[in-house]
């Protein structure tokens, strides 16, 4: 467990991958290659140049770098797995249940395994999703509206054969449902990612107990997904692609966290560090070292504490699949 001036603090990244995206997984050459040097512009361009790693330890790094980068040295406690198949891209998948899976069953104390689904794959999809979420006891999803499926590019949380799969969840006790709402990783379309369809859908399962975590905020439409998640009690904020920021634009970063703070609150913000885009270790050491400029506080009325930071860290996370937080971690009610 990290300590920082005599604090303990428990932190949960509620954003991990275990990819391939090596030349020998490609299936399509020109948008797998393409989407895999795209997300490594982001992390060369965000990251500390000693974070910066040669691109073909990024298309597929070991599970050595991973237990290293996030455990030995990055401050995780427990890390959340959220997969991305791809499959119209990559021969066995970008990043898939089963790959993580093998990480997940092999260190149980570190890692938590999520699911995911596609309501284009129909009632097939759906049998598939039932059996991932018994065999693999899976408490959450990672959505990605903006995937290809053949001619298809996109779809809809509103859509109803989406719903059919939002109602499994439900009635299955898979109540963390993961989207991706955030940058656009090219090929795939920026409207794809817009925020509008988790209004309805918050909305109406609310009483199901279903929560909606906006990963990366919705960023570049943070106001519109902060209008949703104030009126939403059960949308949360994933801070992925949002901390990175605090390094390559921390005024950026400040504004955008001020936003975040005001009008959803340190309760419901999520820790993540998208890894391997980037590595936890300097974004939490950042994290823990920040403070708001004066001018910022004042006009947004906001401030962050260290129970706040404790909170975001990971507390929150915790809560979300019920992790047992050691005492000296914990933060008064």
């Amino acid at each position: 467990m990290y300590r920082h001036n005599g604090e303990s603090i428990y932190v949960v990244d509620g954003h991990v991958h275990f990819w391939d995206a090596s030349p020998a997984n490609y299936l399509n050459e020109k948008y797998a290659d393409g989407w895999i040097k795209c997300f490594y512009d982001y992390h060369r361009n965000l990251s500390p140049a000693d974070y910066v790693w040669p691109l073909e330890k990024y298309q597929k790094y070991s599970e050595a770098d991973m237990m290293h980068d996030l455990f030995e040295v990055g401050y995780v406690d427990k890390a959340i797995f959220l997969p991305t198949y791809l499959k119209d891209w990559y021969r066995n998948g970008f990043n898939t249940i089963q790959q993580d899976a093998v990480l997940a069953e092999k260190y149980p104390d570190k890692f938590i395994l999520n699911g995911r689904f596609d309501p284009r794959e129909g009632e097939e999809g759906l049998r598939n999703f039932e059996e991932d979420v018994k065999r693999y006891n899976i408490r959450g999803v990672k959505l990605y509206t903006a995937e290809w499926d053949g001619p298809s590019k996109g779809w809809k949380l509103t859509d109803p054969e989406a719903r059919r799969y939002l109602d499994k969840c439900a009635e299955l006790g898979v109540t963390n449902i993961h989207v991706h709402k955030g940058p656009t990783i090219w090929p795939l379309n920026k409207d794809a990612f817009d925020v509008g369809d988790v209004d309805d859908v918050a909305t109406e399962y609310r009483d199901a107990g279903l929560r909606f975590i906006v990963e990366h905020c919705g960023l570049p439409r943070v106001d519109d997904f902060c209008w949703i998640g104030v009126q939403e009690p059960n949308v949360y904020g994933g801070l992925a692609v949002v901390m990175p920021f605090i390094q390559a634009k921390p005024r950026y970063f400040a504004e955008v966290l001020a936003e975040l703070l005001w009008w959803l609150g340190e309760d419901r913000l999520l820790f993540a560090s998208d890894y391997a885009i980037w590595s936890p270790k300097w974004i939490v050491e950042k994290f823990m070292a920040f403070e708001f400029p004066e001018d910022i506080k004042e006009q947004r009325g906001v401030d962050l504490t260290i129970e706040g930071k404790k909170k975001i860290l990971g507390l929150n996370a915790a809560k979300l699949y019920d992790v047992q937080v050691p005492t000296a971690a914990a933060v008064g009610e």
